[in-house]
């Protein structure tokens, strides 16, 4: 007998099983709610996507989920961080009044659920019952979902409305927009914002005869001379040549840098940030004699990997570059410095989230510092290339105006934009390279745009 505290009976009751155990869990559930964790984890901790998305260290609730619910993840993240600034908006049209604060956690299953409805070939259904289920599971939005799903069904119903009233707006942070606007204008900013709403293209630099490549694999030749595939079934170490080491993937634009140099047949050259090694291998077939630096020992682990594969070989040195002080100088320097890969925003889109105003004006601080050294490290009449994959001309541009202001001994070599047919509009007044996503118009089939890129050639004279 089980008495109350004031030694009366307490009344017998017969205990309920929990349903909520062992009812089955919602096929898609455990996905959806990994994207929403990954994207609250982008965005409010700035933490990068490829690091969450890493099978073997990536977030929990992603290593989780089998290969299918990994590819639906990938495909909701990239999705949702393209189009964020127009998911917000559509998000505020169908409030009636702004979420509370500290509702963050609810803005990310309804930005995922929203990402599915306008932009994925998901359900409308199936995006709103998940997205109520998700909100019901979790303790600090089970208040809200009625909301969700009166907002993501009514979404549903109006969705042309909704994609007509958010197509005016710019798919890019607007602290990204301004700072474009200001470097290239106004027309060239919302154009360049567009172009990254598209996924980038599979690029291959080739060792050799790039038109039987690009026809075995069913591509097209580039002005860089690499190949450009149409889409294509499988995965890139199934193509041909990947295990003959014939090729490697390389965006059009990043492999413009070491082709600046010419042959260097003869020549000590250095690729002064090396990994993952595409630039190297380049630099090698080239003629150089390379030494490839990298800080991380682990980077260059996987450089030297790379180049295996290639059946190429360089010198590998695990150092700073601020401190290298090699015993002799150089002929060739390549420089691709550390920057904010805000170029990257087609394969990496959610690097407009994780990056500011602050990180560009560090990173150019940094390149500027690596820029002063390297080219100590120059003999007289040796040539360093530095370049990086930023659209801001704080980390390109601005950097060696400043550099060639104050340093004797160095010039700028013009690139000659007659050497390069089909890239023209991509070489400055200055004699630069300044690649933009929305250059390299390609034929129907094949993916158009190029990664935002900077290159300039500097010479030492004495």
């Amino acid at each position: 007998m089980v008495l109350n505290s004031d030694g009366t009976k307490k009344p017998f009751r017969k205990h309920k099983r929990s349903t909520e155990r062992s009812a089955p869990v919602k096929p898609g559930l455990q996905a959806r709610a990994a994207a929403a964790k990954i994207l609250g984890a982008v965005v409010e901790r700035k933490l990068p996507l490829d690091g969450a998305l890493d099978h073997e260290h990536g977030n929990p609730a992603y290593k989780a989920l089998g290969e299918s619910d990994r590819a639906l993840v990938r495909a909701i993240l990239n999705t949702t961080l393209r189009h964020l600034p127009r998911i917000d908006a559509a998000i505020s049209s169908l409030l009636e009044s702004p979420l509370p604060e500290g509702a963050r956690a609810l803005q990310h299953v309804l930005a995922i659920g929203v990402a599915q409805i306008l932009y994925l070939d998901v359900p409308d259904h199936s995006a709103v019952d998940l997205a109520v289920e998700q909100a019901n599971q979790d303790p600090r939005n089970r208040r809200f979902a009625k909301l969700v799903n009166a907002v993501l069904r009514r979404l549903g119903r109006e969705k042309d409305e909704v994609l007509g009233e958010i197509d005016k707006v710019a798919p890019m942070p607007a602290w990204f927009i301004a700072r474009l606007e200001k470097a290239y204008g106004r027309d060239a900013a919302l154009a360049i914002s567009e172009s990254q709403l598209q996924p980038a293209a599979i690029d291959l630099t080739v060792k050799s005869d790039a038109e039987g490549w690009a026809k075995r694999l069913n591509g097209v030749v580039l002005p860089t001379g690499g190949v450009r595939l149409a889409a294509f079934d499988g995965g890139i170490p199934s193509l041909e040549g990947f295990d003959d080491g014939a090729w490697w993937v390389q965006d059009a634009a990043a492999s413009i840098p070491a082709k600046l140099f010419g042959d260097l047949s003869g020549k000590r050259a250095a690729d002064l940030c090396a990994a993952p090694g595409g630039k190297t291998a380049q630099l090698i077939l080239a003629g150089g004699a390379v030494t490839a630096l990298d800080q991380s020992e682990n980077r260059l682990r996987r450089l030297r990997s790379n180049l295996d594969r290639l059946s190429l070989t360089a010198e590998t040195v695990a150092a700073d570059l601020t401190t290298f002080e090699p015993s002799e100088g150089f002929d060739a320097i390549l420089l691709d410095a550390p920057c904010s890969s805000t170029g990257t925003t087609r394969r990496h889109p959610d690097v407009l989230w994780t990056k500011g105003p602050e990180d560009i004006g560090r990173l150019a601080a940094l390149q500027e510092r690596l820029l002063r050294h390297a080219l100590t490290l120059l003999k007289p009449g040796g040539t360093l290339v530095f370049s990086n994959c930023s659209l801001d001309p704080a980390e390109g541009e601005e950097v060696v105006a400043r550099v060639l202001a104050n340093t004797g001994g160095i010039e700028r070599v013009r690139i000659n934009a007659g050497d390069w047919p089909g890239l023209e509009a991509a070489i400055t007044p200055l004699g630069e390279f300044r690649t933009l996503p929305t250059m390299l118009k390609m034929p129907d089939g094949i993916a158009s745009g190029l990664d935002g890129f900077y290159a300039a050639v500097l010479r030492r004279v004495a």
